[in-house]
């Protein structure tokens, strides 16, 4: 058994995609995935998110829901964001 701690992974895959992420965003091309942000109520989200999995498949598109939260104070409304890729492979 080695006395030394496991040697780390490089970094140069993750140095390089940053790096492209950045020159996209610079030169203003949007990122990789289509996002849109609701707030509704919980039964209307569920219809929003069906739809976009019905029109966009997740399979082909890569669909979901990417985060949502109960917003404080209004009793069942969700914020949440849908994302997808904007075209299939």
């Amino acid at each position: 058994m080695s006395q030394f701690p496991p040697r780390r992974p490089p970094l140069d895959g993750l140095r390089r995609e940053i790096a492209r992420s950045r020159s996209e965003k610079a030169a203003g091309r949007p990122g990789g995935f289509v996002r849109k942000t609701y707030r509704m109520t919980r039964g209307e989200a569920r219809e929003v998110a069906r739809e976009w999995f019905s029109t966009w498949p997740k399979a082909a598109y890569w669909t979901e829901v990417e985060s949502w939260r109960t917003l404080p104070g209004e009793g069942d409304t969700i914020e949440f964001t849908m994302r997808r890729l904007p075209t299939a492979d």
